[in-house]
């Protein structure tokens, strides 16, 4: 049986200022850094058949950093990139709130329903990242990490839940942790969920949702 495992890229400074970061190039910061290690740590005996990041520079740069614990390349998914925000990316929340206080509320309220302005909506992550799992499970027996993006994630668990995006917000997925799938003869089970575990040595409040 085969596993997949979702993790989430490590903290960024946009993070911390809830900032919307989108397609944007931040970096991890120092606390994102050691998440990426210690998350590496975790997985080192797990015989990891592959790696995929998507190609935004905290996601690829948590890809490499646990690549070092395991025997193989991380390869660049397009699909795993993060949700186009549009006129959103690199806003603070609060400017949001400003600026698209409805659309915001419909993002809380009904994301499923959101088509961001200039952006994307969350089917179009939705197509875009199921193509990668689509491309992925077929060449490898193994255990696979995707690397990528909160929102992502969540769309992601929710497909293969068999839930819509109206679910977005009932699922949880923190800075640094995993969520494992196990997958044989077309199912996917949810086996383990926003698993921070490896991060515990860490400051509680590096961790979040946004």
């Amino acid at each position: 049986m085969a596993q997949l495992i979702l993790a989430r890229h490590g903290e960024t400074e946009w993070n911390v200022e809830k900032v919307f970061r989108g397609r944007g190039d931040v970096n991890l910061d120092e606390v994102g850094i050691k998440q990426a290690e210690l998350l590496g740590n975790y997985l080192g005996d797990w015989e990891l058949e592959a790696i995929y990041s998507s190609p935004v520079k905290r996601a690829l740069d948590t890809a490499n950093i646990v690549a070092r614990y395991q025997k193989v390349a991380v390869h660049i998914a397009e699909g795993l990139i993060d949700f186009d925000y549009g006129a959103w990316q690199s806003l603070p929340e609060q400017e949001v709130k400003r600026l698209y206080p409805d659309l915001l509320g419909k993002w809380h309220n009904n994301p499923h329903e959101v088509k961001m302005p200039g952006g994307e909506s969350l089917e179009d992550v939705t197509r875009r990242a199921v193509e990668v799992i689509n491309y992925v499970l077929p060449r490898h027996r193994g255990n696979v990490l995707l690397v990528s993006h909160r929102v992502v994630i969540k769309v992601l668990i929710c497909y293969l839940l068999g839930l819509d995006n109206s679910h977005f917000w009932n699922i949880n997925q923190h800075v640094g942790g995993i969520t494992i799938f196990d997958y044989a003869d077309g199912r996917f089970v949810l086996t383990k969920h926003n698993d921070t575990s490896h991060l515990r040595e860490l400051p509680e409040s590096v961790l979040g949702d946004f």
